[in-house]
């Protein structure tokens, strides 16, 4: 309860970005740094960039500490409320679980997004933004992960996983017998995209799963381009879909 406290505390940005990044700097003279290590919110690890040149960079202080405040968050940012219903009245995802369907899956958030912009509403109305304005990266992730448990309510259990200790997020969902992945990532170049299938594909066959679906976030309004990111492919027998969602 102490460690979340400090967490929402003034420098809840700082918390939220780590969701979103694993290259931020670690640095005892910064404040926000200090503090949230202090606190144990936050570690440093060393790493290696491409060059062989070594840095340290923040992580979370545990597994535990930041499934928690993942949670935590998603409930301050997201609520447990939206003004409108997380899929049609008469939907009952019958594609979905034939065959556990999950690029259907995200296309119903998809449309929920879509819903909500047709009834001149803006799910992303008072989130956390950069100076530019533009939004923080991981406030998609928070929005998902609260759609899929209104969506799936008590159909799945669906559990956030870090198996970096950075800001890779994967959503495990596991729906009776059936289960299945979503690595929820952020798009900047498409190089970072080429190679987060890769990522995928190498992470799915460790879980010992077939398909893996990425869920890509995108602050691009033009539809071509999110058709063109969007799509499938194999890597090695594992089967990649990338859905791209737009976030304007």
């Amino acid at each position: 309860m102490n460690l979340l406290k400090k967490a929402r505390d003034t420098y809840r940005p700082y918390t939220i970005d780590l969701f979103s990044k694993s290259d931020i700097p670690f640095n005892l003279y910064t404040e926000w740094t200090n503090y949230l290590y202090l606190n144990g919110i936050i570690d440093s690890q060393v790493i290696q960039d491409s060059a062989g040149d070594k840095r340290e960079v923040c992580r979370f202080s545990s597994p535990f500490v930041q499934a928690c405040l993942y949670g935590a968050i998603t409930n301050d940012l997201v609520g447990d409320r939206s003004p409108i219903l997380p899929l049609e009245p008469m939907d009952d995802l019958a594609d979905v679980f034939d065959g556990f369907n999950i690029p259907a899956l995200l296309e119903r958030y998809k449309m929920y997004l879509d819903r909500f912009k047709a009834k001149g509403l803006n799910p992303w109305l008072d989130q956390p933004r950069h100076v530019d304005l533009n939004l923080t990266e991981a406030v998609g992730h928070f929005h998902l992960y609260a759609w899929l448990q209104r969506a799936l309510d008590k159909r799945c259990v669906i559990s956030p996983q870090f198996p970096t200790g950075n800001g890779i997020v994967d959503l495990h969902l596991r729906c009776g017998d059936k289960t299945g992945i979503i690595e929820v990532k952020s798009f900047t170049t498409i190089t970072q995209v080429k190679e987060a299938r890769i990522q995928a594909a190498q992470y799915a066959r460790q879980a010992g799963l077939t398909e893996v679906t990425i869920a890509m976030f995108v602050p691009i309004a033009d539809e071509t381009v999110i058709q063109k990111l969007s799509g499938e492919t194999f890597i090695d027998t594992v089967r990649v879909t990338l859905s791209a969602i737009r976030w304007d």
